[in-house]
């Protein structure tokens, strides 16, 4: 899981290195599926459950599961979540970066990205055995909501393995010491999604795409972790 987690990191630095205003979430897309396979993996997302590509990017209000386009151009003061996952040897690896576009980013969209990627490594700290995944979510929930934003409820993160989707969920909120415990082995993928407003959520026509309700932007960050017994190890960096 290490070395599928080792190659979603390299995938997201390329992907992220070409984000710039003019050019298209296709462009990433593209970008993500050749190096794939030249890793040597196979791309996670194509083709599970008929999804149609290797990349979730989500731009501005998108909160997951945004769909590649050659129509999407992203322009400067834009926000773009990037989603990859891979499978190697039987093994999956699940990472995701939110990106600014350019170099105008307005000061609350800086704060939005800084607060929900500092909240995904409150939740790994929290990510020991013996704790519970309610003390996971709530270390995110406490973070984001002490600094005015808001946890969505609709999406969660998972365990992972020899599947891309695994028991159990792990909500980016909760109440400590309830839910399922955490014992040595397990990997989770926590993965924060945070809205700038409300933490309403829809699913748009494409059965995909989903944004926020009241069309705040939304940004959402995500590594595999594995519970060792010396604390959280992240196998996604």
């Amino acid at each position: 899981m290490r070395r599928s987690g080792r190659i979603v990191r390299q995938v997201l630095d390329s992907v992220k290195a070409l984000v710039k205003p003019g050019i298209t979430t296709m462009d990433l897309e593209k970008a993500a599926e050749k190096q794939i396979e030249d890793l040597g993996a196979k791309p996670a997302f194509k083709g599970y459950y008929d999804y149609p590509c290797v990349l979730c990017t989500s731009v501005n209000h998108e909160i997951v599961h945004g769909i590649p386009s050659a129509k999407r151009v992203l322009k400067d003061g834009d926000i773009v979540s990037i989603d990859c996952g891979v499978v190697l040897d039987g093994y999956y690896g699940d990472a995701a970066i939110t990106v600014p576009v350019g170099e105008t980013l307005e000061p609350q969209l800086k704060k939005l990205l800084d607060v929900t990627e500092k909240s995904l490594y409150r939740g790994i700290e929290a990510a020991r055995i013996g704790n519970t995944v309610g003390d996971v979510g709530a270390a995110v929930q406490e973070l984001v909501e002490a600094n005015g934003f808001s946890v969505v409820r609709e999406f969660v993160g998972h365990g992972i393995g020899t599947r891309l989707h695994e028991d159990p969920q792990v909500p980016n909120y909760g109440v400590r010491g309830h839910g399922a415990r955490l014992r040595e082995g397990m990997v989770l993928a926590i993965e924060p999604m945070v809205n700038a407003g409300h933490p309403g959520a829809r699913v748009l026509d494409d059965k995909w795409t989903a944004v926020t309700e009241d069309g705040s932007y939304s940004a959402h960050f995500e590594h595999c972790v594995a519970v060792t017994a010396n604390g959280p190890m992240i196998l996604t960096q």
